[in-house]
Parts: structure tokens; C-alpha cells; sequence
């Protein structure tokens, strides 16, 4: 789905104040799905731009599909832009620290006197209470939420390999927003809607609350966990190269025993059940690997997807860009690199992981340069050509 007037969320306006991961997630989710995203960005574009290193992919992967204008919002002319885009938005997304909105008289208080139908979503680091007012990053999160302690060996906390707690934020704040919609179509007024880091972390971490709560015994991080299956892991193959397979049912267990010829496994009643098999992965296991060395990684994976069991090879970020199933099914959306050393090179990038009408979402903006669309968004709210070449001489206002 590329023309923006057949997607869900056609002709809803969004005022988006943002940087970094979680907000922009926010809104490339809602202007993926059709909404009208203006990103309100500094005179010299959002500082996500000129980052380097891990964070040279943040603004590509998270800013398509929206259009770009920079204002000067401690001027009298950009603050009095700004406020005309919100009082025609039905959503406004931000996610800086605890009180600087306010602070640029972007607060809720002021913006719901404004346009009282607004939905102002907050991405924050933490929901009320004695944290609300801490500034927090997905690694602060990921620490004392308890992902970090599961992820790495024990006493090596380590955070997921991606920002997946910024990610998370995003999508909880893109859902909330959805529902304050709903309900606004029942009451007529927007509301308030906050998603933060540290409970969506919290969240994640549930299962292992839980497990605590049904055993009495704490979760051992997962590199260290006794798995829920006998064969669930990475194992080496002839040709030096690794293979994930899980074998989860009772029944994949016999069909496994059949495919690599295990008879004597398959025959073994002791093994039938899968709990008495996790008690005798000692057992199982070093069969198993054995069994795997005798093929190369690709007559394994051949054999398991006849199978039909559960397998993945072990692939690189880059390796994706050539994936046949991400390339047949409109996985990846071709976007323009706007910054950074390759800028105006295309680049293929994860579309949303959604289908809809047995359609993918995809570009009908792409990832805006700074200030791109300032002079078209000012002539949306009303401004002459006239004031916005006056706004643009006075600094109050960039674009190109």
C-alpha cells in the first residue's frame, strides 16, 4: 500500500516533537499507515541525523513517510507555526525529557486548552511514580528491567542486540494513541496517552516473574537457563557454519527421530514425554550434535524444512538486504539515505511487520531532509509566500 488516501489512517494529522528511537517509532508506525506526520525539528534538523556509529541508522529506519519542518520554537513566529500545526492535529507525539515541553509551552495542560479533541502521547522513561522524573535511555531500561540480567551469562549483564525497549515504547505509544482515537469517536475530547521504557521493559520480563511466581525458584539468565526442551539451540555443522533447531512436541520429537534416522531414540519410551527428555539432554544432546556435523548448513536446513520442524540459520543484520521471502513479500521498503556519508543512496529498510488486506504497507513519502516540506506545511496553516520568505530571512524558520 503505497498511496497514502487508501491507507487506515488516512487523513489524520499528527504534530510530531521528536528524536532518537521511541517517539520516532511512534510516528513512523501511524505515517506508515497513513496519517500525516509533520516532524517538528531544531533550525538545523534533529540532532538523530549526525549521530555516528550504532546510531548512524536511527533517523532512515524511523522517519519515513513523514515531512520535515525546522522552526526556531523560542521564537515569537515558530512557537505561533507550531501551535497552528497542533491546533489542527489530531495527535501529537513528543518524547524529551520530564518538562521540557512544558517549558517551550508544549506542555498537555496547555496544548488540551488548545485543541481539547488532541491525543498527546508522551514517550517517557517511566509511568507515575517515585521514577517519573529520571531521564532514562533503552540501555537504562533494559538494566533495571531485568532484560540485561536475562540476556548476558551470569554476573554479565548484557542489553539486547538492537533498541528493542525504544522500539517497544514506540508501538505501545502508537497503540494507546489508537485507542484514545476510538474513545474520542465515543466522547468528542482527546486525552493523554504516556508509554514509557521501564514498564514496557518490566513487561518483557514478565514470563520470568512469572516463572518465579509458579516454582519459587529465580529465572537464570538465558544463557545459563535449563530450557523448557531438550533440543532448542545453536549447533555447529560440517561445513563450519551453525543452525538454530528447536524440537517443542512430542510429536516433532517422533518425526525428528524419523528424518535423521535416531532409531534408537525413537523406540526409547523413556524419551517420549518431552519432560523426561529435558532431564536427559546430557544424554540427547552430544547424539544430536554429532548427528548435525555429518551435514553442511545447507543439506540441513533442506532436511528440516521438508520436515517441517522448527530452524533458522544464524544471519547477519546485512545479510537481510538480499533475503528471498523479505524481497518477495514487500518486506523491505526502498528508502533514500539522507544524511552521513552515503546520502541520496537507496537503501532497502524493514517495512512494518503487518499485513492488512493482504497488503504490506509501504513509501509515499520519503525519509525527509531537514526542513524539506517548511515552506508547503506553512502554506497549509495559511502563511503568504510573502511571510514565509520573511520568516525564512529572520531565522525563525529553515527549509530547503
Amino acid at each position: 500500500m503505497t498511496s497514502s488516501t487508501d491507507l487506515p489512517l488516512s487523513g489524520l494529522k499528527v504534530a510530531e516533537f521528536t528524536h532518537m528511537v521511541m517517539g520516532p517509532t511512534c510516528g513512523l508506525i501511524l505515517a506508515d499507515m497513513g496519517a500525516d506526520v509533520v516532524k517538528i525539528e531544531p533550525l538545523k534538523g534533529d540532532n538523530t541525523r549526525r549521530l555516528i556509529g550504532s546510531g548512524s541508522g536511527y533517523f532512515p529506519m524511523y522517519n519515513r513517510n513523514k515531512r520535515s519542518i525546522c522552526l526556531d520554537l523560542k521564537s515569537a513566529e515558530g512557537k505561533q507555526a507550531a501551535l497552528k500545526l497542533v491546533e489542527r492535529a489530531d495527535v501529537l507525539i513528543e518524547n524529551f525529557r520530564p518538562g521540557a515541553m512544558d517549558k517551550l509551552g508544549f506542555g498537555y495542560e496547555a496544548m488540551s486548552q488548545l485543541n481539547p479533541r488532541l491525543i498527546y502521547c508522551s514517550e517517557k522513561g517511566f509511568l507515575g511514580g517515585p521514577y517519573e522524573h529520571r531521564t532514562a535511555l533503552d540501555e537504562v531500561a533494559q538494566m533495571m528491567g531485568g532484560l540485561a540480567y536475562m540476556t548476558g551469562p551470569p554476573g554479565r549483564p548484557l542489553r539486547a542486540g538492537a533498541s528493542v525497549i525504544d522500539v517497544q515504547g514506540g508501538m505501545f505509544g502508537a497503540m494507546g494513541v489508537l485507542a484514545a482515537l476510538e474513545q474520542r469517536h465515543r466522547t468528542g475530547r482527546g486525552q493523554k496517552v504516556v508509554s514509557s521504557l521501564y514498564e514496557n521493559t518490566v513487561f518483557l520480563v514478565g514470563q520470568h516473574m512469572a516463572q518465579y511466581a509458579v516454582t519459587g525458584k529465580p529465572a537464570a539468565p538465558m544463557p545459563a537457563r535449563i530450557s523448557a526442551w531438550a533440543i532448542y539451540e545453536v549447533f555447529d555443522t560440517g561445513d563450519d557454519e551453525q543452525v538454530f533447531v528447536g524440537v517443542v512436541s512430542d510429536t516433532q520429537w517422533r518425526l525428528f527421530c524419523e528424518a535423521f534416522e535416531l532409531a534408537e531414540f525413537g523406540a526409547d519410551e523413556s524419551l517420549a514425554a518431552n519432560g523426561d527428555r529435558v532431564r536427559q539432554r546430557e544424554r540427547i544432546i552430544p547424539v544430536i550434535k554429532e548427528t548435525f556435523r555429518g551435514y553442511t548448513k545447507a543439506e540441513l536446513m533442506a532436511k528440516l524444512e521438508k520436515t517441517g520442524l522448527p530452524f533458522a540459520p544464524i544471519t547477519k543484520p546485512e545479510d537481510l538486504f538480499d533475503d528471498p521471502h523479505l524481497n518477495a513479500g514487500d518486506g523491505l521498503v526502498e528508502i533514500t539515505v539522507p544524511n552521513g556519508e552515503f546520502a541520496g543512496a537507496k537503501a532497502k529498510l524493514p517495512a512494518l511487520p503487518l499485513e492488512m488486506a493482504d497488503q504490506r504497507f509501504g513509501l509515499h513519502h520519503d525519509v525527509p531532509r531537514e526542513g524539506q516540506h517548511s515552506a508547503q506545511v506553512l502554506e497549509e496553516l495559511g502563511y503568504s509566500k510573502a511571510q514565509i520568505a520573511s520568516m525564512l530571512e529572520a531565522g525563525q524558520v529553515a527549509g530547503q
